[in-house]
């Protein structure tokens, strides 16, 4: 901001400081004894549809509403508003002749951004518009602070993360994304509910890093001296109650990864997780179409939708291996090349892709679908049959041990759900914990530690059992067709 709008800002806010010192010498600031019986959004639903006469007739009274005054025109005796509340703006109509001299006095020095409450009777004016007709107002909140410009609104986009109160007091369109990310959630736990899975809360702080290869934040106890770990996934402990005897159980909520910032990622993010015993994968994955198909309706954006420049048919979903799609995305490896470390290093390098000393085959075959395959995979595209090495918590696959019973679903070329069966065999859940602490020991920050007490747990048995992982907030990006993961998060994190 320029030096002549930091000036302007602060005559302004002098201004209406002075304003505010005056409703305190009458009592009248900040006050909390009005009571909004109505909100401008069911005043339109339900009065909108009547002409003029009709709502003359009706004579329609007791109205009461409060909200922002975000336009005002004053005309000498008369005077228009328009106030905006949670549900949406409605405008008021302010005379002389209805309310006391002395409060349209103070009415007409009222400013944008303050919050007021008025009563009244409805009518439509000249121009065919739901108004309402005052005859009692009063100031409930004085703003101290100008509003962004209406047509300009807030137009820096890190302002709008930072500030997101102003955003949302002067963008629709903003707070009906967040309105959309409710009702996404809301039918996410509805369609749990009915297939009758138990809603649970597991610890967001772990004595280990585990549940998910990534790097954990770091904090700690003070009473009992030791570290913990903002969690990085909820998995271990969700398993821990298929072992004590629940089959069906869900849980919405934070995750935490120590990793960049970007329209992807955000350090903390919500995801919806869930494990079923007895499940199969293919009972998983449908459940998981159903999620997505079901929240679409609830974001009222149909099947066919756009997610940037892309357009997807949410009612085309596809199963594919990981490697025929590694193959068939990429001419000069062939099937049998997969099992050639040789010939994966050589590919690897002539893609630029740095290959770590530690990378078994598995490693690769996930860098190449990562860098060839995965941003082509537009609609909906389950993948199956992962490395075991990539896959430190999923069931082997019987056939191939190689290979884990694990899925992964893509849309628009990002993933957004990771799925597999549960290994409950303790000693190769063991040996793999180990493998992920020498991982760890060799530099890998985002490897798992080895949790002795979950080892515990399976060695008195966890039934076969599938789990899943969703990213809501992706979810959300898709289905509001938002390119940054900060434009679903009310308060992203960002640098200070």
């Amino acid at each position: 901001m320029d030096n002549d709008n930091l000036g302007g800002e602060k005559a302004i806010i002098e201004e209406r400081r002075k304003k505010l010192e005056q409703l305190r010498d009458k009592g009248e600031a900040y006050g909390n004894s009005f009571k909004p019986k109505n909100n401008a959004k069911n005043l339109h639903e339900e009065y909108g549809g009547f002409s003029k006469d009709e709502l003359s007739e009706k004579n329609i009274k007791d109205i009461s509403i409060a909200g922002r005054i975000i336009l005002k025109r004053v005309m000498g005796n008369a005077s228009f508003a328009t106030l905006r509340d949670s549900s949406g703006d409605i405008q008021i109509y302010v005379t002389k002749n209805n309310v006391e001299e002395s409060v349209y006095e103070d009415f007409k020095t009222w400013d944008l951004g303050d919050i007021v409450g008025v009563s009244g009777s409805l009518f439509r004016t000249k121009t065919d518009e739901l108004t309402i007709d005052v005859w009692d107002l009063e100031m409930i909140t004085k703003s101290l602070r100008p509003m962004p410009e209406k047509f300009k609104g807030l137009t820096d986009v890190e302002a709008r993360y930072r500030q997101r109160y102003l955003d949302l007091m002067t963008n629709n369109a903003t707070k009906e994304v967040f309105i959309k990310r409710t009702k996404i959630i809301d039918s996410m736990r509805k369609i749990m509910n009915e297939s009758g899975y138990l809603e649970v809360e597991t610890p967001m702080m772990h004595p280990l890093a585990g549940g998910a290869v990534a790097r954990p934040f770091v904090t700690q106890h003070n009473a009992l001296g030791q570290d913990l770990y903002l969690r990085i996934a909820p998995e271990l402990y969700l398993k821990r109650l298929l072992v004590g005897g629940f089959e069906k159980v869900f849980e919405i909520n934070r995750s935490f990864r120590n990793e960049g910032l970007s329209t992807k990622h955000n350090p903390e993010f919500t995801m919806m997780e869930w494990y079923q015993a007895y499940a199969s994968m293919e009972d998983q994955m449908n459940l998981t179409q159903e999620i997505i198909t079901n929240a679409a309706i609830a974001a009222n954006c149909g099947e066919k939708i756009e997610w940037g420049d892309q357009k997807i048919n949410l009612k085309n979903f596809n199963q594919f291996t990981l490697s025929d799609l590694v193959v068939n995305h990429n001419k000069e490896l062939s099937k049998a090349d997969l099992n050639d470390k040789d010939k994966l290093v050589e590919f690897l390098k002539s893609k630029k892709i740095k290959v770590e000393k530690n990378w078994g085959k598995g490693r690769m075959l996930l860098e190449i679908f990562e860098e060839t395959v995965e941003n082509n995979l537009i609609d909906p595209s389950f993948v199956t049959e992962y490395p075991v090495e990539v896959s430190p918590l999923s069931r082997r696959n019987e056939e191939n041990p190689d290979f884990a019973d694990r899925f992964e679903l893509f849309i628009g070329g990002k993933e957004f759900a990771n799925g597999f069966c549960e290994l409950n065999d303790p000693d190769d859940q063991a040996s793999r914990f180990e493998d992920q602490v020498a991982a760890k020991e060799s530099g890998d920050n985002e490897a798992m530690d080895y949790d002795k007490d979950y080892i515990t747990a399976l060695e008195h048995g966890m039934p076969p059992a599938v789990g899943v992982g969703l990213g809501v907030d992706r979810l959300v990006m898709l289905l509001t067709n938002q390119s940054s993961i900060r434009d679903v998060l009310l308060f992203p994190q960002l640098k200070s």
